[in-house]
């Protein structure tokens, strides 16, 4: 288990990490989720002793990770992918972990076949694509076959297989009783692998539950209709206190659960066609519950055409100078004469 109490952690004026407290917990995936700044990457540093908190602690099965007697053997960890020797190849990286760990080298053949780099196990990590990058960390990360697993972007590189297979993976360690601690960006893939997420911004701790938990409370109820007299059913729900917003050949019910709309269209008499709960996505409740915590607003992108609608006014502008400047050209040329 890895528990933060109190972690905190400032980098001369800046405040990285807030008081975070929370706990990992083994046999299921823990998403750790914030927007770029938020201090995700600086709080896996501190679980890993490569950064000392400011105030505040952070154990691995209550202890420091510097009074781990054999760090790989209980923590896996993946944070930066090329921090490999570019010089060595796969296999004569992963043996060199092994050997300055006290780790038998079978284990370097065994993690480069589950990883797939048994075929490229000879070639410098240099030559290596992001993917294949990836992969090399992963099996650094398994190769003391630890109870503990800590990935930040996994899946950055991989392409479609290995995507799944990382997911399988990760969620197969889970399964064994593992603790699986992974940090990304990707949604969509976060809404697929986690079973629970911690999520921060700006630093501090702003949700610790599970992912069906998270969505229900950080998103608003609604329910997908279909009826052929949706105008009798949406006076109904209105009547009841609900909005309903047209979506193509359905409408959609907000602010009610799907049995009350159930109720109210057989009460009134409404057939049903469809009535589905429109449950919003993992990205959607991300999106609603860090917008305050985001450090960087992009801009919007200006509407088609206006970029010509620019380029004509600018070019008008400068006919215009180009005029003025003839008839300036022309009456200090008749002054002179």
């Amino acid at each position: 288990m890895i528990e933060a109490r109190g972690l905190t952690k400032r980098f001369g004026d800046k405040l990285a990490v807030d008081g975070l407290s929370f706990a990992v917990e083994p046999g299921r995936i823990t998403g750790f989720l914030g927007p770029n700044g938020a201090g995700k990457t600086t709080t896996m540093r501190l679980i890993l002793g490569l950064d000392r908190p400011t105030h505040g602690s952070v154990t691995v099965n209550g202890k420091d990770f510097r009074q781990l007697a054999s760090p790989m053997r209980e923590v896996g960890a993946l944070l930066d992918a090329n921090a490999v020797h570019g010089g060595r190849s796969a296999y004569n990286h992963l043996l060199c972990l092994a050997q300055t760990n006290n780790l038998p080298p079978r284990r370097v053949g065994e993690l480069l076949e589950l990883v797939g780099l048994t075929g490229v196990a000879g070639k410098r990590s240099k030559g290596f694509s992001l993917g294949m990058g990836q992969r090399l960390g992963i099996a650094a990360a398994l190769l003391g076959d630890p109870a503990i697993l800590m990935f930040d972007e996994p899946v950055n590189g991989l392409d479609p297989e290995g995507i799944l297979w990382i997911r399988n993976l990760m969620k197969r360690l889970a399964g064994e009783g593992r603790t699986v601690f992974v940090s990304s960006h990707l949604m969509s893939e976060m809404e697929n692998t986690a079973d629970h997420l911690i999520v921060i911004g700006r630093g501090r701790l702003i949700a610790d539950c599970s992912v069906a938990e998270f969505i229900e409370h950080n998103s608003a109820q609604a329910v997908r209709v279909r009826t052929p007299q949706p105008d009798a059913l949406v006076a109904a729900v209105r009547r009841a206190g609900a909005s309903v917003t047209a979506a193509g050949n359905a409408i959609v019910v907000q602010g009610m659960a799907a049995d009350r709309v159930g109720d109210l269209a057989f009460a009134n008499g409404v057939p049903l066609h469809e009535l589905t709960p429109a449950q919003a996505s993992l990205e959607e409740a991300f999106m609603e519950l860090t917008a305050a915590s985001v450090e960087f607003h992009a801009g919007e992108p200006a509407p088609a055409g206006a970029g010509a609608a620019r380029d004509d006014a600018g070019a008008a502008h400068d006919d215009a100078r180009a005029a003025r400047d003839d008839a300036g050209g022309r009456v200090h040329t008749g002054g002179v004469a």
